[in-house]
């Protein structure tokens, strides 16, 4: 009888396996690399947002990047106006959130800019710093110099983010800032409406202007006549707070020459109630503006 070798009776399923050591530093190279994507992406985010919100920071504005924004129109009818162009002010301030806790300088050096309209009204604007700026727009009246509106721009980071607002001002028929016939103490009505990108509804801002006096202001070695009014508002809307502010004109042409405000205004979130307080000053340091 012809012997049987067993092993020619394994079945396929009993054969040993293939080799398949090499498929494990395979797999473990694919892994490593795909740590490694993940890891550089990581990285990339981490350096992208430290970066924006560096670049995002509030800082002074410079009287360059003012001309450089500066447009006035050549064809301006004449009037009563300050000499259009950028001026230097000097100030300081802090512009502050509670919801989230945020906080920002204002300051120290401030360009502020005039620009003259085609109907001979003119706009004033304040660059606080490059995160916050506010302008006015003025108009010589037979009442005296009377403010139409303006308007006011933040900028929050939120991390890497940047949180936007625009807020526009109009007052109508017109708020009297200054008095064509000026009296001490003497004070009359301030009312203006508003609206906001971030905020939904109508903002009603109501108050009291009083004349405060003439004072002579000493402006890079001149005397100049001022005109001092006090201004004292009461937000209701969507927003409700408190608003006073101390404002010094030249009496001739109506420049601003030094402000001082306090500002204090509650907005409701979906996360609950943010508080916005604003505290500064500025003052004027050249009578000759640069364009």
């Amino acid at each position: 009888m012809d012997q049987v070798d067993l092993s020619d009776l394994r079945t396929p399923e009993d054969a040993a396996p293939e080799p398949i050591a090499a498929e494990r530093p395979v797999r473990h190279h694919r892994v490593r690399n795909v740590l490694l994507v993940l890891l550089s992406l990581v990285i990339i985010f981490i350096v992208v947002s430290i970066v924006l919100t560096l670049e995002g920071r509030a800082h002074p504005v410079s009287i360059g990047q003012a001309i450089n924004r500066y447009r006035s129109d050549p064809a301006a009818a004449p009037g009563t106006h300050p000499l259009p162009g950028v001026y230097s002010y000097q100030g300081s301030g802090t512009d502050s959130l509670s919801l989230p806790p945020l906080s920002q300088a204002e300051g120290p050096t401030l360009p502020g800019t005039v620009e003259v309209k085609s109907d001979g009204c003119w706009s004033f604007r304040i660059d606080y710093s490059s995160n916050h700026w506010q302008s006015w727009t003025y108009c010589g009246r037979p009442t005296g110099l009377v403010e139409r509106g303006g308007l006011v721009w933040q900028r929050w980071m939120v991390g890497p983010l940047a949180e936007t607002n625009l807020s526009t001002l109009r007052c109508s028929p017109g708020l009297v800032s200054i008095p064509s016939a000026p009296a001490v103490d003497k004070s009359w009505p301030a009312r203006c409406t508003g609206t906001s990108t971030q905020v939904h509804g109508t903002l009603v801002t109501a108050g009291v202007t009083r004349f405060v006096g003439e004072p002579t202001l000493s402006i890079a070695g001149r005397k100049v006549p001022a005109v001092h009014v006090e201004v004292q508002w009461t937000l209701r809307g969507p927003q409700v707070g408190t608003e006073r502010d101390d404002l010094w004109f030249d009496a001739q042409s109506g420049l601003p020459l030094q402000n001082r405000r306090s500002i204090l205004v509650h907005t409701k979130t979906p996360f609950g109630a943010s508080t916005y307080t604003e505290n500064g000053e500025f003052v004027l340091r050249t009578l000759v503006p640069k364009t």
